[in-house]
């Protein structure tokens, strides 16, 4: 037989024994498998529940970007952001308005921007029960509506596991500001946060009273115990010391960014509840894990920061007017 003549049947029986394995190979192939169809609600189920978990699933860090201000959109639903984590609703309280009087006429040092004692109305408003927690604000995140906090400092949550219930910290005013927005909401007014931190503008040294703070009451340093605030935050609620309309971490845990520039004394600060406005520091409220007295706690006292800068105590939360 020629050459050629030998080639051409060769190939020829190559291709017969391929169409005939083609025919037959899905005999061999298990029939779980051949039979198998990917179920699309149980895959969601499993992403929910991941999103939902206990505490032992990071939040999802967003791409980084280069330009100023970008929102990562590392959405973990796909296109839509709105598929990507389930909605953390505010928990909000009515605080019934009133007449107090707010600030102090102590000669304390550290308490001279709180004077001088001058009358505020406030007007009904909402005010969320916590301060903003990591899974709150991350739901923000996640749809493109904000910007991620730092995670370099040691004290921040974002990003850590178990950390989902608390409080955002390292964040910017700006950024508290935008989470509000977000949420059709606002950031209180200095008056609003001290009147809801007193009962309703009580004479109350601290937002349960006036016993004197303690671990049993609040998150705080107190002198380097360190079941007591020493490590860091803890989970929003983790203390009794609430309010009389049972408002938590009014002290301690994280201070809170308000609305109000901050100006080194009340003089000329408004009557009606309302934010002094401007540009310039930020006032904070309440004190934070990092107090080492009861000074640092107190319904009264005030403190300041940069607006850009991303302190590692400092956190917020909301208020809406009615």
């Amino acid at each position: 037989m020629n050459s050629w003549k030998k080639y051409a049947l060769g190939a020829v029986l190559v291709t017969a024994a391929g169409l005939a394995y083609v025919n037959n190979s899905h005999r061999n192939i298990p029939t779980d498998l051949r039979d198998a169809v990917i179920d699309g609600a149980a895959l969601d189920s499993r992403f929910a529940a991941t999103e939902q978990g206990n505490g032992t699933v990071p939040i999802p860090k967003a791409p980084a970007h280069a330009e100023t201000g970008a929102v990562g959109k590392g959405y973990i639903g796909g296109s839509d952001p709105s598929l990507g984590v389930p909605e953390r609703p505010v928990e909000w309280v009515t605080i019934p308005g009133g007449k107090f009087m707010m600030g102090t006429d102590s000669v304390e040092k550290g308490f001279e921007s709180a004077r001088p004692i001058h009358t505020v109305t406030i007007k009904t408003f909402d005010m969320a029960r916590t301060e903003v927690t990591v899974a709150q604000y991350n739901e923000c995140v996640v749809k493109g509506k904000c910007t991620e906090p730092d995670t370099n400092k040691h004290y921040c949550n974002w990003l850590k596991a178990g950390r989902q219930d608390s409080p955002v910290n390292c964040l910017s005013w700006k950024q508290a500001d935008e989470y509000a927005k977000f949420k059709d909401a606002r950031l209180p007014s200095e008056s609003e946060w001290e009147y809801a931190a007193t009962g309703g503008g009580k004479n109350h040294k601290y937002p349960w009273g006036n016993d004197e703070p303690t671990c049993d009451y609040v998150i705080m340093r107190n002198d380097g115990v360190r079941d007591c605030g020493y490590d860091g935050t803890m989970p929003v609620c983790s203390r009794p010391g609430k309010t009389e309309q049972r408002l938590c971490d009014m002290a301690g845990n994280v201070a809170e960014w308000v609305r109000d520039v901050y100006r080194d004394s009340y003089e000329g600060a408004p009557g009606d509840g309302g934010a002094v406005e401007g540009s310039g520091l930020r006032v904070m409220r309440g004190g934070s894990f990092r107090a080492e007295s009861a000074r640092y706690v107190r319904a009264d006292k005030r403190g300041s920061g940069v607006p850009e800068e991303r302190y590692g105590n400092v956190g917020f939360r909301l208020a809406r007017s009615r």
